[in-house]
């Protein structure tokens, strides 16, 4: 994947600031019943913050992160493996991370953890809570445990303030997150990181419980699978 000028600028900035789909589930984080999603999650598409998975020297590409797991000696899931796989992997995540505000949400054979930005993150910072360090110390337990998935990282914001401020906050914090979890062991090659700014809320922005919704970091965990 090529960057372009506009990724390149994401990145100049980023490491600047860092100097100074089959059936219905419930989302424990907002209590909502829905269909699962089908594709490849909310990082396809996004031209913005996408410089970050070459920022953090993890793979932009699909086929790049497919190579660096098979070389790796991680073999790729089919058939009727890709469910029990991420089912057991479901089922340890939601284990490992009850009662600690993060949401798992199962979306066909991907997993989306959502970890509201008060729990991970103080006000307008990029550095992680203390008392969330052992929260992703599980979530990279789990990871290391299953390590034929993608992990799919991105940031994102609320409405108030600088659009190009909340894209660089939304990137930070992903990166925050995504290199914790490296530095716990899980494989650097598995990772993608961005940030999504404001424009991609899951609330409304016209209120303080919408916003809050809207200040979050995601990981999408997504099956290593042979084509």
């Amino acid at each position: 994947m090529q960057l372009r000028p506009t990724m390149l600028r994401t990145t100049v900035l980023t490491v600047a600031a860092l100097t100074m789909a089959a059936c219905t589930t419930t989302d424990p984080y907002t209590g909502e019943t829905r269909a699962n999603n089908t594709g490849r999650g909310v990082l396809l598409g996004a031209a913005a913050g996408a410089a970050l998975g070459y920022l953090t020297n993890t793979n932009d590409s699909e086929e790049g992160r497919t190579n660096a797991l098979i070389g790796a000696g991680i073999g790729a899931l089919a058939g009727g493996a890709i469910g029990n796989y991420m089912d057991r992997q479901e089922t340890a995540m939601r284990e490992a991370l009850s009662d600690t505000g993060v949401g798992v949400r199962r979306e066909g054979n991907d997993l989306r953890l959502i970890m509201p930005g008060d729990v991970t993150f103080a006000t307008n910072s990029a550095d992680i809570q203390g008392q969330f360090y052992g929260i992703l110390s599980d979530v990279s337990t789990v990871l290391n445990r299953y390590p034929a998935t993608y992990v799919d990282v991105v940031g994102h914001a609320d409405s108030v303030g600088a659009a190009d401020y909340n894209q660089q906050l939304s990137e930070r914090r992903a990166l925050s997150v995504g290199n914790y979890l490296i530095a716990q062991g899980v494989l650097r090659d598995r990772f993608y990181i961005a940030g999504m700014g404001e424009r991609s809320p899951i609330a409304s922005n016209e209120t303080a419980a919408g916003r809050q919704q809207n200040r979050r970091v995601e990981i999408l965990i997504r099956p290593h699978a042979s084509s």
